[in-house]
Formats: structure tokens, sequence, C-alpha cells
């Protein structure tokens, strides 16, 4: 039996925002254990923390329902919440398969509850998408606002934006021909200055639609910024899984420039709901 957290990350209110289980001591199980047990879960992903091998407080491995990822943002944010309130540190540094990732954790100051957390992501990648009519179609959309490119921060997303929040809203995309285009994100948005509304359709991942996509927060920020739809230095809010029924709200901003990018960060709330144990091994 190992014991396990579930914490819905980037909302401060329980049952909205996106979930992740956190099993705190994973040492000895299997890479094919762990997919199971996260195939078990169904969650969008699940994190199983190892010992650290580096200079951090864990190791982690990250699993959606089909696939291991390198890096993605609300299970790094999640955990952070979880050892954090273990721990009392204010910042945690996790080893992921894309480097080590610092989280800065704020704190209430009458009883020492996280009340936030910021996390530094690995600076992405970006080129045009070469299947861009691909995604219109398979979006039923007839034009991107801005050029369909594919970010890489050790998850890949590619971006669409629409006119406006209503298009985004009524979007009812063919989630098998998503699928098709393989273990990519498709991130639709439509932004209003740093106000930006978005969906993110994941079949390839694992995960038909995301409530809360922080791996993509950070690379959208960098796309908005590169495009002038905001400045390098702005703070974006970022609002996800309404349509879901899962509500969340991520902070993301890029520093630099769109030649030297320096940094990405992303932020939101995390909130603890349950705490069992699962039979794993």
């Amino acid at each position: 039996m190992r014991g396990y957290v579930v914490a819905d990350v980037f909302t401060d209110v329980p049952l909205q925002g996106n979930q992740v289980a956190v099993f705190g001591d994973a040492e000895g199980l299997s890479a094919e254990l762990m997919q199971r047990a996260a195939r078990e879960l169904n969650l969008s992903e699940t994190v199983f923390v190892l010992p650290a091998d580096a200079d951090c407080d864990a190791h982690i491995r990250i699993f959606t329902p089909a696939l291991e990822l390198p890096f993605a943002g609300h299970p790094v944010l999640g955990t952070a919440f979880v050892l954090g309130e273990r721990s009392g540190a204010e910042t945690v540094r996790l080893q992921t398969g894309s480097g080590i990732v610092a989280i800065s954790l704020t704190r209430r100051d009458n009883d020492g509850v996280i009340t936030y957390g910021e996390m530094r992501q690995p600076l992405p990648t970006w080129k045009p998408f070469a299947r861009a009519a691909e995604v219109l179609t398979a979006l039923r959309v007839h034009r991107s606002e801005l050029p369909v490119e594919v970010y890489d921060n050790g998850v890949r997303h590619t971006y669409v934006r629409l006119a406006d929040e209503q298009a985004v809203a009524a979007l009812e995309p063919n989630l098998g021909a998503l699928g098709q285009l393989g273990a990519v994100g498709v991130s639709c948005f439509a932004a209003n200055g740093t106000t930006v509304k978005t969906r993110m359709f994941g079949p390839g991942l694992g995960v038909a639609e995301d409530a809360a996509t922080g791996s993509a927060a950070g690379p959208l920020a960098v796309h908005l910024a590169r495009h002038g739809v905001t400045s390098f230095g702005d703070r974006i809010e970022i609002r996800q899984g309404a349509e879901i029924a899962r509500p969340s709200i991520l902070s993301a901003r890029a520093e630099g420039t769109a030649d030297r990018l320096e940094a990405v960060t992303v932020g939101g709330a995390a909130v603890v709901v349950a705490r069992g144990t699962f039979r794993v091994d």
C-alpha cells in the first residue's frame, strides 16, 4: 500500500481546477506499475515522488493515463504544494525529465498555509507547426488569428488564436482527428489584452480536454509577446476549464525578448482535497 494525496490545482476552491494525484513515496515502483496506477486513477496526470538524485528536494515522474511526460505544469505545482506543506519550505526544487524546476511558495502570515506557488519553467523552443491545416480542420475552424506554431518545453503544444471568447467556448472538435496528430496538445485561445480564455485538447497525450494546462501557459505567454499581442514582462491571466465544469485560473509571464528569452514563470493556487492509500504493489 502506498499513500497518496489528491490536489486541485490552479484554484483555491475544492472540486475545481485540475486534479493531480501525488504518491509521496514511490521508491521501488517500476515505470510499468506507475503507468498502470495512472491509468487506474484516470486523472489527467499522476505524480510519483522519488528520492532526490540532484541538487533538489525530490525527483518526480509524471504520467497521464496513456504515457509518461518529462514535464507538466499542474503536476509540478501540485507536488510542490504537497511537499511544501510537509516541509514548511519557502521553495521546492523538483527534478523532472526536463531538468530542475524551482517553485516559490507564498504562505499566509497567521497560519503558514500555502496560498500561491510560482514555478520557473524550462524555456521553450518554437517553430511553425507542419500540420496546421489538419489542426484547423479537426477543430472545425477556418483560420487562426496568429500563425499556428508548436512550442516544446518538455511537452509539445500548438496554439490557435480565435476571434473571441465565444468562439473558444463554442468549439466542438473532432477529437479522433486531433488524436491522429500524435503527442501534442492543441491550445485554442482568445486574448483581450492580458486576459486570455483558453481550452486545451490533448487526446494524443491521453487527455481529451484539460481543465488547466500549466505546461501550455508559459509558452502561451511567449507566443503572445512574440506576436505583439502583449509585451515581454506582462503577466497574463489565463482562464480555462469552464466547459468541463472545472474552472481554473493560471498566471504566466515571459521575460526577455523573442531573440533572447530569459525566463518563463507560471503560477497559481492549489488545495488538497483527499488523502488515502492505494494498492499499487
